[in-house]
């Protein structure tokens, strides 16, 4: 997962599809909303630092990625951010930030129930007193419509990016092999990447923000027909 050459490619796919300077406003917004003098900011899981780009414009910036070739790609674009490489179970920055976003799902990508308390623990001793968390999940169990295929092409700059898989479900996990088609100048070259995403449900994502001390607030449609839940501490 998130290898070199998906890595590569990441930001070929993502920007000829996702408007990064509406989403990291509407994040802004969301975090405004709870924590309204809100001035720094953490992402984890921040992947190569597309939403970064637009919201250091606001707030103070801090990114952190498991994947290292995501941080790679983050760091030739944001070399004046701090980036670090973490786990976001156990990672401890010796620091306390006013708005923590983990975005695009990326808590699914833990493997059960412990990890995501883990990560909500984590998340939450990172909070600035006053301050929000913003996590968005994946599909909730009971949402989940077993898997289809998905096919698409993006058009960048210098090559072509072509995907196709289908999603099944395997053991309470969504899983994919997504192939990839790379035209370029050199030729055309093909990887697969595997995508593995845990169906937690709601209650379970609301019970692990529970346990951290944190009371969560659950918004289906809050950002281009994205679910998030807006969590802040309660002690």
């Amino acid at each position: 997962m998130y290898d070199e050459k998906f890595a590569d490619v990441y930001d070929d796919v993502y920007r000829c599809h996702m408007d990064y300077e509406l989403l990291a406003r509407r994040i802004r917004e969301l975090a405004l909303e709870s924590s309204p003098a809100a001035t720094s900011l953490l992402d984890v899981a921040c992947g190569t630092g597309e939403h970064l780009a637009h919201l250091r414009e606001h707030f103070t910036v801090t990114g952190m990625d498991l994947a290292e070739p995501m941080l790679r790609v983050a760091r030739e674009k944001l070399p004046d951010v701090p980036l670090s490489q973490g786990d976001m179970r156990t990672f401890d920055l010796g620091a306390k930030f006013d708005v923590i976003t983990c975005m695009y799902a990326s808590v699914a990508y833990l493997d059960d129930l412990d990890d995501l308390h883990a990560a909500a623990r984590a998340m939450a001793a990172h909070l600035a007193p006053g301050g929000v968390m913003v996590v968005e999940p994946w599909v909730f169990r009971e949402d989940w419509d077993g898997g289809h295929l998905v096919d698409a092409t993006f058009r960048a700059p210098t090559r072509t990016v072509t995907r196709m898989g289908r999603w099944t479900t395997r053991d309470g996990r969504s899983h994919v092999d997504m192939h990839y088609l790379v035209g370029e100048d050199g030729g055309v070259r093909h990887f697969t990447d595997v995508q593995s995403l845990k169906l937690f449900s709601r209650a379970e994502y609301e019970g692990a923000f529970e346990a951290a001390g944190c009371k969560a607030r659950y918004l289906p449609n809050a950002y281009a027909d994205r679910q998030v839940f807006l969590a802040t501490r309660t002690g």
